[in-house]
């Protein structure tokens, strides 16, 4: 009888034993899908399904079945919400709300950890400012004693703020400073109902791309870093941190496909979000506005440092938050070398994402990246790469005699080297012809000044290379 109790006591225990292993583990993410830059944090593993690929099947996860959920968020707050409610184990957001997921996290008595950068800019290129089409102002320094929107706690808030106080004006008294989310500010900017509005990715190329606004302030012009990062709950980290490292394997993944076919992916981006393919290509593509980084570079901390300072003095918290254990690279290094990749050799790496092509006209290779102009040409797979804007507006004027359609045209600006919609930038004309790209009027006049040369809009660098090839 004893040894009947005693098979059964084993075989109860055997059961529970297998049924831990066979245990069904939840893999919760929230995505920002219309804030593209968290593309390679979501929108891309989720449609590819990249998760799925490297998640851990031997050990402890053995017989576990995988229960992955996705849910999409317009912003972070009310992802972060339901991470803290226990709903969601993974978020990507930016510095900002990142920061205050920390300090919710931290007010619930719980942690999440900033487990990786996904894409972002040391020197703050992403958010910006734009004015109504048919605004006369041309500069942030135009604006004073206007009213401007923006998406209060975001990261373009931040920028704003900065940017402001770098003017020396008072933020309370200089300009009127409104909350609007970007859905709204779209139809405010064309009723004429705000005379600027700041915002975070995509909406500060988003909004003139489709002919609603003008950019006149890049956040690159604060010199303030910003990036958009993942994010898990701590405790779930603890529990399953293999899942945590596959996940990161996933996003490593879901870069080198896009780095390898950037039009293929911002056609998908496109699909998934609204978010004209045009505009991800700005972000996405070789030498693009941002760049896609998985590194904890020390910009990228100092700015979670500056965003949890920030918010304290807008009153949207009143904790702080210890960035050094909020902040954590060990998994991302973790993934690295799974991925047989050089996190160290990365981390000070802070190049744009590298354009190795030659010029579509001339056969040559391309060398300078700051004089780089694309077209990407309705119909075709590819974008087309050329050495200078003159040799791209050459190249365009046949097009169109041939009754092509081009899609975009692209510059690289020639001071801060950042990817525009060429069709908005204005261009400085030297004497032995060569043009030269700005977002900004006032930086094209004031290289025209200091350097030598003719101020001219799209319209007039086409006009001037056609009668002057």
């Amino acid at each position: 009888m004893r040894l009947f109790r005693i098979l059964g006591a084993l075989l109860v225990s055997g059961a529970m034993i297998a049924a831990a292993k066979a245990e069904t583990i939840r893999i919760a993410v929230g995505t920002q899908d219309t804030t593209i830059n968290c593309a390679t944090g979501g929108l891309i593993i989720r449609e590819l399904k990249l998760l799925e690929k490297f998640l851990p099947h031997d050990g402890k996860y053995k017989d576990a079945t995988y229960d992955i959920q996705w849910k999409n968020f317009t912003s972070g707050a009310p992802l972060t919400n339901e991470m803290v409610a226990g709903k969601l184990d993974f978020g990507a957001m930016a510095d900002f709300p990142g920061s205050l997921n920390g300090v919710a996290f931290q007010k619930a008595g719980r942690r999440s950890l900033f487990i990786s950068v996904l894409s972002g800019s040391v020197k703050g290129s992403g958010n910006g400012i734009v004015v109504p089409l048919n605004s006369p102002i041309q500069s942030l320094s135009e604006l004073k004693g206007k009213t401007i929107s923006v998406p209060f706690a975001s990261t373009s808030h931040g920028m704003l703020l900065r940017a402001v106080k770098a003017l020396g004006w008072d933020p309370q008294t200089d300009v009127n400073i409104i909350t609007q989310a970007p859905e709204v500010a779209g139809s405010a900017l064309q009723a004429g109902k705000i005379d600027a509005h700041a915002d975070f990715v995509p909406f500060a190329e988003l909004f003139p791309w489709r002919g609603l606004a003008r950019k006149i302030y890049d956040g690159s012009q604060a010199d303030a870093p910003t990036f958009h990062g993942a994010l898990v709950d701590a405790a779930y980290a603890e529990q399953y941190p293999e899942i945590v490292v596959a996940y990161l394997r996933a996003a490593i993944e879901a870069d080198r496909l896009i780095s390898a076919e950037p039009e293929k992916y911002s056609e998908l981006i496109a699909k998934v979000t609204g978010v004209d393919a045009e505009v991800d290509y700005l972000f996405h593509g070789p030498l693009g506005l941002q760049t896609r980084d998985f590194t904890w570079k020390p910009e990228y901390r100092q700015a979670v440092a500056t965003s949890i300072e920030t918010l304290k003095l807008l009153k949207k918290t009143d904790s702080g938050l210890d960035v050094d254990s909020f902040v954590t690279d060990k998994f991302i290094r973790a993934a690295f070398v799974q991925a047989g990749l050089d996190y160290d050799a990365q981390l000070k790496n802070y190049s744009q994402l590298p354009l190795n092509a030659k010029d579509a006209a001339t056969g040559e290779q391309i060398a300078d990246p700051k004089r780089v102009a694309e077209i990407w040409v309705k119909g075709e797979p590819l974008v087309r790469h050329y050495g200078s804007p003159e040799i791209a507006l050459t190249a365009l004027a046949k097009l169109e005699k041939d009754s092509q359609t081009t899609r975009v045209f692209y510059a690289q600006d020639h001071q801060s080297g950042i990817k525009l919609l060429g069709d908005k930038a204005w261009y400085v004309r030297s004497a032995d012809g060569a043009l030269d790209a700005f977002l900004l009027k006032e930086a094209a006049e004031g290289w025209a000044k200091t350097q030598g040369g003719v101020v001219l809009d799209f319209a007039g660098a086409r006009n001037a290379i056609v009668a002057n090839p």
